[in-house]
């Protein structure tokens, strides 16, 4: 498939492409800068390591990027799952623009996030547990405001990045 918009940018900046897709089929999810692709897929690599899933997002070919929506729907709810099991505030903060990102694709692909049970209390054991040195541990955030949370993160980002 040739994009009329990228050959364009080709043209006016002497053969550089300015933005890549990311598709499921036809359909474009996120249109974003090279440079915003570019970190966005390392973190890709990182998460499917700390997960040990694939993720379900292609290579990058032609400046273009198929998603299998159904390897996908899997590892956004593994990653969601992990997110979940830790309160340690630097994985958190790490992790938390890359959920953002990925929620977006998630629901722009129509791929379904069971909220219910990834904001009900953890199944598995907590990982990646903060210890303060002001008073102990500290506690993961409630199943209603841990979600809302990512949501309202996912819902301001989304605002922001372009089909």
């Amino acid at each position: 498939m040739i994009r009329l918009d990228t050959l364009a940018c080709h043209d006016h900046l002497q053969g550089a492409a300015v933005s890549q897709y990311f598709d499921i089929g036809d359909e474009t999810l996120w249109n974003p800068s090279n440079g915003a692709s570019r970190m966005f897929r390392r973190q890709v690599a990182v998460f499917e390591a700390e997960l040990e899933l694939p993720s379900g997002i292609g290579p990058m070919e032609n400046d273009e990027c198929q998603i299998s929506p159904d390897t996908f729907e899997t590892f956004v709810n593994a990653l969601l799952a992990k997110h979940r099991r830790t309160s340690h505030a630097i994985w958190l903060a790490l992790s938390e623009g890359f959920m953002a990102t990925v929620l977006v694709l998630a629901e722009r692909a129509a791929i379904k996030v069971d909220w219910a049970r990834h904001g009900a209390a953890p199944e598995a054991a907590l990982e990646d547990v903060q210890v303060s040195t002001v008073d102990g541990m500290s506690a993961p955030a409630e199943g209603a405001a841990w979600a809302a949370g990512l949501c309202e993160k996912a819902w301001e980002l989304g605002r922001r990045m372009p089909r």
